[in-house]
């Protein structure tokens, strides 16, 4: 039966649903209802109609659409499968809407993404399904038998809940005689039976009458039931009371106290005595349960309150009945007036939990309607949103409303919404209520980190700790969850991409940098960094912020001295001052550099220990050493001064020179001292000695034998100009000599040196006629600068030498010392002082230990050179005179000092230096 009324409804609708298909592609909601029509008690699940069809909706889009019944009672349900209208719950039209003509329900019907709202009307036709009903089953009538014909009984009304023709169409009465039924309406439309009497009653014939009352409805099938009416012939009253109206009509107000009057009934009677005494009471007093009624005076009063919106009038049948038994009836219509006694109510059939920051404007957000019980102005009904909030109502029906987005949802500076809706009703006085609901607004990925800072600077102390903390970044996220969980990462520096990872490196969390090793200043002074926070949305955002770090000195190196220098075999340099040297005079340059910065690298200089304090002074920051006074008598000729460099940081470090100065007036005044501990040489050095020593023996054997046929031919020769520079007590003609004063000294022979006055030199061996006195040698020179052990008589020792010529000089490639170290001029004089001459001693003997230390010997024993048999056993190497210093190899380039330059005619290599070794003797 559901399924042929719903398809009878579908034919009623079709004219009206075509044309709001078309408008339903072109609004988001239907202005006018889908209508269906249905019967009334239907089974659950009943199809009323299908709903996604006529809405215009495939069957595809309805897991999307989420079709819903939007409905303070659910009668009804959507099929998620088909889109169908379903009963869900039991029909009754009785029940829903009484005696209304039109029983419609009115819903909505939400379908999601989009939002839109579609209003849904569905009729409930009227069954037979009810019973015309009597309130009794039997009434008693008592009639008297001078009752004249025509006379008119109201009997008991059959109250039928079915509306239309299923409703109580009719009355019939069993066949009679005497009486017959009349039908009659009332002014709401419900009819009621009379019953008139035919003929008169005579009591004596018959004292009662059983009659049967029909009550018919026009429904399909047609209902009916009965009652049974026993009428009682009473002895004559010949004047039935009368009211004063046959129908009474009266307008009370809903809000009436109980215990109001409502309106007092009259009735009179005729009669006298009993007969005309009057009582009055209900026909259905049963039924009657908001009133009551005084049966004396015929007054009428509320027993409870009364309610517009439950019962909007009321339909009394009141009796009177005087003492005789006769009765009048008559009705008494009570209209209840409404009363602005309902306050409006705001229903939400739709709210979303949720919405997204990034929705757009006019998006619904929720479906929500007015309801007021009261009737007319009372039940009209005007909302307004509250407060400065981003909505806005929208009418979308009768009583019904939509709330829409108004303004640009930021959930970061709001992230809720309380929103108060306000209702108020027409009425005087006008009533309202309010209905607050929480938006709230869900985040969207909308906010890209931001750091504390446009930019960072840090300061890093150089030698940091590997894995230290130097810096931290710090970015906030306004946005929540996922998209405000930012991650930190290096992504741009200034060094270099692959050397990156082992410099820094930030921790993703904390935004903390680490120094992954440790930072010299020296090396890398700053460096730029470009950090990047990054949140975990969808998609993520990030910002970028510099981060440079500025690596800050530490005072970690200590000053380098640059000057005076070491040599390459560790020895100290000498300085030479001119004994004429003024205070002021520059004598030479502490120079030194530290590789820190700042403070860290501002040096000063101190003098930590002076041979004479005094003599020197030292600029604090210029490191220039001057005379401080005149050389005195008594003041030493070597000085030395040990300088502290000291830098400025805290705690500052230092660092110490020695300075080895000599005053002295030419070059040839200072001679190194060799008689300090020699450093060891490295292999290929001593291959290089090794070679060196077999060279200068091959050539001294060479020599020596040379030597030994110049001097036959010379044996021959009568020159005595030849020979006079081997006579006893001279050496050569007006030569320089220089008599050393070997008193002190440490050699036990003396020799004597002899230079030939022509351009080849010659070397010659002389015998000693006799035994020299201690310190007793001659030195002979030219520019050919060789070398010549001579023993002389003892005449020479008492000889008195004639004063060195000034004009005799040592080259530079004569002089002591690594040949060509030394850039001194040409002006100094031959030492004559014992201190010179003994220094010219030890280094004699240290060259001639060098050679003692060699493996090749001169034709004696290991490390005699040959010389035990001519000299003794206990004459030595170590008092040998080295032959290296000036040996020419005949045939050969190769020389072992720069003599050879100079026997070439090469000038010896100047310059203008003054310093002097006081370590081992250079090699070549």
């Amino acid at each position: 039966m559901g399924s042929g009324a719903g398809l009878r409804g579908w034919a009623e609708r079709r004219p009206v649903l075509f044309p709001l298909l078309l408008l339903s592609l072109l609004c988001p909601a239907l202005s006018e209802p889908i209508r269906y029509t249905i019967p009334e008690e239907m089974p659950e699940g009943s199809v009323v109609g299908n709903l996604a069809k006529d809405l215009g909706l495939s069957v595809r889009e309805l897991p999307t659409r989420k079709l819903r019944v939007a409905s303070e009672k659910p009668y009804f349900t959507v099929s998620a499968e088909r889109g169908e209208l379903l009963v869900s719950s039991r029909l009754d039209r009785e029940q829903m809407c009484g005696k209304k003509p039109v029983c419609a329900l009115e819903f909505e019907v939400v379908a999601e993404n989009p939002l839109n709202f579609y209003h849904v009307s569905v009729e409930i036709e009227d069954v037979n399904d009810h019973t015309p009903k009597f309130p009794q089953s039997s009434f008693e009538l008592q009639i008297s038998e001078s009752t004249k014909p025509e006379a008119r009984f109201i009997l008991g009304s059959a109250q039928d809940a079915d509306i239309g023709t299923n409703s109580l169409q009719n009355y019939q009465l069993s066949p009679s005689d005497h009486f017959l039924l009349v039908n009659k309406e009332k002014l709401d439309g419900s009819k009621y039976p009379e019953l008139v009497l035919k003929m008169p009653l005579d009591r004596e014939e018959q004292k009662s009458y059983h009659l049967t009352l029909t009550a018919l409805d026009c429904g399909h099938p047609p209902l009916s039931s009965t009652a049974q009416i026993q009428v009682l012939v009473t002895d004559a009253n010949d004047n039935p009371p009368v009211f004063s109206q046959e129908v009474y009509r009266v307008s009370l107000l809903e809000n009436v106290f109980p215990g109001t009057t409502v309106i007092r009934v009259m009735a009179t009677d005729q009669d006298e005595g009993v007969n005309a005494e009057i009582t009055f009471s209900f026909t259905e007093a049963g039924q009657i349960t908001q009133f009551d009624l005084n049966s004396t005076t015929g007054e009428i009063i509320t027993r409870h309150m009364l309610d517009f919106e439950e019962v909007k009038e009321y339909s009394i049948v009141l009796e009177a009945r005087d003492g005789g038994g006769m009765i009048a009836q008559c009705t008494v219509e009570i209209e209840v007036l409404d009363v602005n006694d309902n306050i409006p109510e705001v229903l939400f059939q739709s709210l979303p939990d949720l919405i997204m920051e990034d929705t757009r404007l006019g998006t619904y957000i929720a479906l929500l309607k007015i309801r007021d019980k009261d009737s007319g102005d009372n039940g009209e009904v005007t909302c307004k949103l509250e407060g400065d909030v981003p909505f806005k109502l929208l009418t979308s029906s009768r009583n019904t409303y939509k709330l829409v987005t108004d303004q640009v949802l930021d959930r970061e500076q709001i992230p809720e919404y309380n929103v108060t809706i306000t209702a108020t009703d027409k009425g005087k006085p006008p009533l309202s209520s309010s209905t607050t609901i929480t938006v709230h607004i869900g985040d969207v990925n909308d906010n890209a980190p931001v750091f504390q800072q446009s930019a960072y600077l840090v300061h890093v102390p150089e030698n940091n700790p590997p894995g230290a903390s130097i810096a931290q970044v710090s970015a906030s996220d306004p946005d929540l969850g996922p998209n405000g969980q930012v991650s930190y990462s290096i992504v741009a520096s200034d060094l270099e991409p692959q050397a990156l990872s082992s410099y820094v490196s930030v921790n993703p969390q904390s935004g903390v940098v680490f120094a992954q090793r440790a930072f010299d200043h020296e090396q890398l002074r700053a460096f730029q960094l470009t950090l990047q926070a990054r949140d975990q949305g969808s998609p993520a955002l990030s910002a970028n912020v510099s981060l440079r770090v500025l690596v800050t000195d530490r005072n970690d190196n200590p000053p380098r001295v640059l000057y005076p220098a070491l040599g390459p075999d560790g020895s100290a340099l000498f300085d030479t001052v001119p004994r004429a040297a003024q205070p002021g005079y520059l004598v030479t340059k502490v120079v030194a550099v530290d590789a820190d910065s700042g403070h860290n690298a501002w040096l000063s200089y101190h003098v930590l220990q002076a041979s004479e304090p005094g003599l020197f002074s030292l600029g604090l920051r210029t490191g220039e050493v001057r005379t401080a006074r005149a050389l005195g008598e008594r003041d030493a000729v070597r000085q030395r001064l040990l300088v502290a460099v000291r830098d400025g940081g805290q705690p500052p470090l230092s660092a110490t020179a020695t300075l080895l100065l000599v005053f002295a007036d030419s070059p040839q005044e200072v001679l190194p001292d060799l008689s300090d501990r020699l450093t060891p040489s490295d292999p290929q050095a001593e291959l290089q000695f090794y070679l060196v020593v077999a060279l200068a023996l091959i050539s001294v054997l060479f020599l020596l034998a040379v030597i030994l046929a110049v001097a036959l031919r010379l044996r021959r020769s009568s020159s005595h100009t030849t020979w006079s520079c081997f006579e006893p007590g001279l050496c050569t003609k007006t030569g320089p000599v220089v008599p050393p004063n070997y008193s002190q000294g440490t050699l036990p022979y003396s020799y004597n040196l002899c230079v030939a006055q022509a351009g080849k030199t010659e070397f010659n061996f002389l015998k000693c006629k006799e035994q020299l006195s201690s310190g007793q040698d001659i030195l002979c020179g030219d520019s050919s600068g060789a070398l010549f052990p001579l023993c002389n008589s003892n005449e020479s020792t008492s000889h008195q030498q004639a004063p060195p010529n000034t004009d005799w000089r040592f080259s530079q490639a004569q002089r002591p010392g690594t040949s060509g170290s030394q850039n001194g001029d040409e002006t100094g004089t031959w030492p004559n002082n014992q201190f010179d001459t003994e220094m010219l001693q030890a280094m004699i003997l240290a060259s001639a230990s060098e050679a003692a230390d060699g493996s090749s010997t001169l034709g004696g024993g290991a490390g005699t050179m040959g010389l035990s048999a001519r000299y003794g056993p206990q004459f030595t190497l170590q008092h040998v005179p080295d032959y290296r210093q000036n040996v020419y190899i005949p045939g050969s380039n190769a020389t072992l000092t720069n003599a050879a330059g100079k026997r070439d005619g090469k000038a010896p290599a100047g310059g203008n230096g003054n310093k002097k070794k006081s370590g081992k003797k250079e090699k070549k």
